[in-house]
C-alpha cells in the first residue's frame, strides 16, 4: 500500500465525489477511480458506496479513513521532524490535553521558549485523558496533560505545581446555588452529569469514588460526558447539575451558572507525561528541559 493511494483515499473523502477530489489532485477521474478500486481489491473489502453524484463510506470505509489519517498524521510528524534537524532548536511539538485551567502554565511555557527559539511550533489536541494516551501511545502525540485520577506508571512524567478544585456545576436558580459548598448528601438531591473518567468505578485509586464512598448507588447519573462545554449547555438547559471542575465554565454575572465546590474539598493532581521510549526532535528535549525548569518543587495559584 503506498502513501500516495491514501492520499488519494481521503482527498475523495474530504471531497465528496471523485470528480473533485481529482480536480484537487491534478489527475484523471479514471485514474483516480481505477485507484480506488485497486485499493478496494487489496484491502478486501469494499470502501464506498458509489451513487450518480456522491460517495458514502462503508463502516470498512470508516475505520479505514481513520487508520489512514493516523498514517499520515505519523507520516507528517516524522519528516516535520527530519527537517528539523540540524544546529539551531527547530521543529514541531505536539501536544494533547484535557481541558484544565493548568494550560495556563504550558502557554506560558510555550510563549516563553517561542521567543527565544521562533523557529519552534506548537500542536494542540484537546480530548479527554483515554483520548490523548492513546494518541501518545501511537506516536502522533509528543505530550499529555493528563488531570488524575489515571495510572501513567509506563510513561515518564513530570507533576505540574497546579491541583484541580472540584465540585458542582449548576444555574444559579438552583436551590443548592445557595450553599457554599456541596456535600455527598446535596449530591443525591439532584441529577447529575457526570464525566466518564471521573467515575470509572473499576479504578481501585479513584478519588471521587473514595470521596463518595457506600452513597454511590444513591447519585442519580442522567448523563455522562468528556469535555466540559457541551455538558454546561445541558446544565443551562436544565438536565441537571455537572461534577467538574473549576474554572473551566463561565460564571461572571452574564452567565446563568455557578459553581460550587466539594467539602470536604476533592482535588486532582496534574502531569505532563511521554512515552519512555520516544526519540525526540530538539524542539521537544528542549520542552521537557524548560518544564523541568519552571515547574519542579513549585506550586501555582491559578
Amino acid at each position: 500500500m503506498e502513501l500516495r493511494v491514501l492520499k488519494y483515499f481521503l482527498a475523495v473523502v474530504n471531497a465528496g465525489t471523485v470528480t473533485k477530489a481529482a480536480r484537487v489532485l491534478h489527475v484523471t477521474q479514471p485514474t483516480l477511480s481505477r485507484q480506488l478500486m485497486d485499493l478496494e481489491d487489496e484491502l478486501g473489502q469494499k470502501l464506498f458506496v458509489r451513487s450518480n453524484h456522491t460517495i458514502t463510506l462503508t463502516q470498512e470505509g470508516i475505520l479505514f479513513r481513520r487508520r489512514a489519517e493516523e498514517i499520515m498524521e505519523m507520516v507528517n510528524k516524522t519528516e516535520a521532524e527530519f527537517h528539523s534537524m540540524g544546529a539551531s532548536v527547530t521543529g514541531d511539538i505536539y501536544l494533547g490535553c484535557g481541558e484544565t485551567n493548568a494550560m495556563k502554565l504550558i502557554a506560558e511555557l510555550f510563549n516563553d521558549l517561542h521567543k527565544e527559539y521562533p523557529g519552534v511550533h506548537f500542536h494542540m489536541y484537546s480530548g479527554n485523558a483515554e483520548d490523548v494516551l492513546d494518541r501518545l501511545d501511537k506516536g502522533t502525540l509528543d505530550f499529555g496533560v493528563i488531570i488524575q485520577p489515571v495510572n501513567i506508571t509506563k510513561y515518564n512524567s513530570i507533576n505540574l505545581p497546579y491541583r484541580e478544585v472540584w465540585g458542582l456545576a449548576m444555574r444559579k436558580d438552583n436551590p443548592l446555588a445557595k450553599n457554599k459548598f456541596i456535600t455527598k448528601e446535596d449530591l443525591a438531591r439532584v441529577p447529575i452529569l457526570c464525566s466518564r473518567q471521573l467515575i470509572k468505578t473499576h479504578n481501585a485509586l479513584n478519588p471521587y469514588i473514595q470521596w463518595l464512598g457506600q452513597d454511590w448507588n444513591s447519585i442519580n447519573v442522567v448523563a455522562t460526558y468528556n469535555l466540559i462545554f457541551n455538558a454546561a449547555l445541558m446544565v443551562e438547559a436544565g438536565l441537571g447539575c455537572a461534577v467538574a471542575i473549576d474554572k473551566l465554565i463561565n460564571t461572571t454575572s452574564v452567565s446563568n451558572l455557578c459553581f460550587r465546590p466539594f467539602k470536604p474539598k476533592l482535588e486532582s493532581a496534574l502531569n505532563v507525561v511521554w512515552k519512555k521510549d520516544q526519540v525526540f526532535s530538539s524542539a521537544a528535549k528542549l520542552f521537557i528541559a524548560k518544564m523541568q525548569e519552571k515547574f519542579t518543587g513549585q506550586e501555582k495559584n491559578l
